[in-house]
């Protein structure tokens, strides 16, 4: 099992001084407002218990303030099997870790994929296979057994615990408020890259929402909502909680919000390979 904080390096390296620019290594590129450009990142991989293998795939986007929207096409493209396998097409400033996967079958070998991504005039292209070095374990952090927030979109509906995602379906109107609301359930351990747990720790879950696919402007009322705890005799976990918020659309089409539920280990696990799960929205938005 690799260390996260291996892993973490890695990913640095690769993503943010030197990444594959159509096989070549670019110049690093410093963080810019605007203009600057968008790399995927390779998280790692996990098995399935089927026997396929899933390829654990986030974002960088360098640009401060410039969101950057990218259809899927030979802009931003996941290939062989593409160019859409599901991939995001709005890009939030700053790091997406572990955003969604790519199922490959048992027999993918030394196969790769490769996600190329065309922003700002800048390309970049990053190489996702199963080389052993890259197997993440998300499901479980060794040291003290930390595993991830369990996550619905309906109280007594399914759930999904890690990056494999929970889909939903929604329908909106330009212009009014949708209410977003989850349920979280967490087995409050503490794992951190300081060995050091905090006298006063807050809820063991914090929400993030963002636009991933988004044919017009998404506002969110808070794309991170407060997790009030609840009780729930159904659901025996050390911490039960729900958060509400509301996305406003300003355009007709179809759109995806996304949200990753974290726990103590916060975004992108602190250095391990745990813990975080996310879940969808497909929002059809009329007039």
């Amino acid at each position: 099992m690799r260390p996260r904080s291996l892993l973490a390096a890695s990913a640095a390296l690769w993503v943010a001084s030197a990444t594959l620019v159509l096989g070549q290594a670019t110049v690093p590129e410093p963080a810019r407002d605007s203009g600057s450009s968008v790399t995927g990142a390779f998280e790692g991989w996990f098995k399935n218990p089927d026997g396929s293998f899933s390829l654990l795939l986030g974002y960088y986007n360098r640009n401060r303030k410039q969101e950057v929207d990218i259809p899927v096409g030979p802009n931003n493209a996941l290939e062989p099997g593409g160019p859409d396998l599901g991939q995001p097409t709005h890009f939030m400033p700053g790091r997406g870790w572990g955003l969604f996967t790519v199922k490959v079958p048992a027999d993918f070998g030394d196969n790769k994929i490769t996600w190329t991504i065309v922003a700002n005039g800048k390309t970049t292209a990053i190489p996702a296979s199963l080389k052993p070095e890259w197997e993440v374990s998300p499901f479980m952090e060794a040291a003290v057994g930390n595993t991830p927030p369990v996550l619905s979109f309906d109280e007594h509906g399914p759930s999904v615990q890690g990056p494999r995602g929970l889909i939903a379906q929604r329908t909106a109107k330009v212009g009014e408020p949708l209410t977003l609301t989850v349920w979280v359930s967490d087995d409050a351990k503490f794992t951190s890259s300081s060995s050091a747990k905090p006298k006063n720790l807050g809820v063991p879950v914090t929400l993030k929402w963002i636009a991933y696919r988004a044919p017009g402007r998404v506002a969110f009322s808070a794309e991170r909502p407060e997790v009030q705890k609840i009780e729930r005799p159904d659901v025996p976990a050390p911490f039960n909680g729900t958060a509400t918020a509301t996305v406003t659309f300003s355009e007709p089409g179809e759109y995806v919000v996304l949200v990753t539920a974290n726990d103590y280990s916060g975004e992108g696990g602190s250095g391990f390979q745990c813990c975080w799960t996310t879940g969808q929205v497909k929002v059809l938005v009329q007039r």
